[in-house]
């Protein structure tokens, strides 16, 4: 658990297993709910109190009502979240199409001062709905998010004003492992290398340098929690795209004498195309079976690395770049609240902090951490419910 130097009580659900939702299981889900797509918003406020989403301490705070009430799963049912967090998602996505489909429908409707002023009002109550929609799928995105981090039992780094103590920010124990842990080692290597480039971190300094004091201004470690987001999120992208290249090559040459080489042109109808890139952003052109083992042998000892590194601009920006304008919002918002000022949320401040880089390096951690997980939480949501493309 990590405590700041302000003595501030976090306070954390018990871990459970994980619980997985399948077709089969209505009964466990009514018993968790009561009647599946019956409930009424009134009936979810019992379980959000303000208390149970407060107590997650986290620097942004729900505040929507399918937030608050999946705050209150998160901490009291805690099995039952996922199933929550569907039943939600469903729910969010058929308000917003049925009130797009009211809309549309009231443009087919005759011509006239009346008609027109239905319309307008038509299209006034869909881009509210949709706006309130997307606030609250943003912070499912936030608790999807939160719940990975308490998987691996490490809690986010409260708002910084809680975390100041005589002037000093500190963060104790640094959980640098458990936030390690979860990445490969191939991964892990970049990740040294950000450490050393944003905050000048050497892998082997000693106790005493991790622990020495530094000074930071709050808004430049602000960019940096949020640029070590992006390159998280960057990662992520980067590594499952490398994996499943390698893997398609490997199958590929296993299969070399089994299929013909035109039925590789399958795969660009599923949009694979990109996956067979020439290092340097050649020709993305079909690459037959004979092709693609001879680049197999070439390519499957590359490290993670050098692929990363041989990635042509386009495809570079395809994977450092949020896929849905949820994404930027919440990494927006979640920064601001982390270091913006307590009343404003700005992070326009010039207050220098006084540090250590042990402590900033469990920031950086953190927030490329934060970066790996949204990357599979969205990818979660958008099968649920459609994203907005950024």
């Amino acid at each position: 658990m990590d405590y700041c130097l302000s003595r501030t009580t976090i306070l954390f659900p018990r871990l459970q297993v994980p619980y997985s939702c399948h077709a089969h299981d209505r009964l466990t889900r009514a018993s968790c709910f009561g009647s599946s797509r019956s409930r009424s918003p009134s009936s979810l406020v019992v379980v959000a109190s303000a208390e149970a989403v407060s107590s997650l301490n986290t620097p942004l705070v729900p505040g929507s009502l399918p937030g608050k009430f999946l705050s209150g799963v998160l901490q009291n049912q805690r099995q039952c979240f996922h199933v929550a967090v569907a039943e939600q998602l469903r729910d969010l996505a058929d308000d917003r199409d049925a009130a797009r489909a009211r809309m549309n429908l009231s443009y087919g409707s005759a011509s006239s001062s009346e008609s027109c002023l239905h319309r307008l009002l038509h299209r006034r109550i869909a881009e509210l709905k949709e706006h309130d929609c997307q606030i609250a799928v943003e912070e499912i995105l936030y608790l999807l998010i939160f719940y990975k981090f308490s998987e691996i039992r490490v809690h986010l780094v409260p708002r910084l004003s809680r975390c100041i103590y005589n002037g000093r920010l500190e963060i104790w124990p640094s959980t640098d492992w458990a936030l390690e842990c979860i990445h490969s080692f191939e991964v892990l290597e970049m990740i040294k290398e950000h450490l050393t480039t944003v905050l000048g971190w050497k892998p082997n300094s000693n106790v005493t340098e991790n622990w020495a004091t530094t000074q930071i201004r709050r808004f430049q470690l602000g960019q940096i929690y949020a640029a070590s987001i992006l390159f998280g999120y960057f990662l992520k992208s980067a590594s499952t795209r490398h994996h499943l290249e390698m893997s398609l090559l490997h199958t590929n040459h296993d299969h070399d004498h089994d299929l013909p080489s035109s039925n590789v042109s399958g795969f660009w109808s599923y949009g694979l195309k990109d996956l067979f890139l020439t290092p340097n952003g050649g020709s993305s052109q079909p690459t037959s079976l004979g092709q693609a083992s001879t680049r197999q042998e070439k390519t499957e000892d590359k490290k993670l690395k050098c692929y990363v590194m041989g990635f042509d601009p386009e495809t570079l920006q395809r994977c450092a770049k949020l896929k849905s304008k949820e994404a930027v919002n919440l990494v927006e918002k979640h920064s601001c609240a982390l270091f913006g000022d307590e009343k404003t949320g700005l992070l326009e401040t010039d207050d220098v902090i006084s540090t250590s880089f042990s402590s900033m390096k469990r920031l950086v951690l953190e927030a490329v951490a934060f970066g790996s997980f949204l990357w599979d939480t969205e990818e979660f949501v958008d099968s649920v419910y459609k994203l907005k493309e950024n």
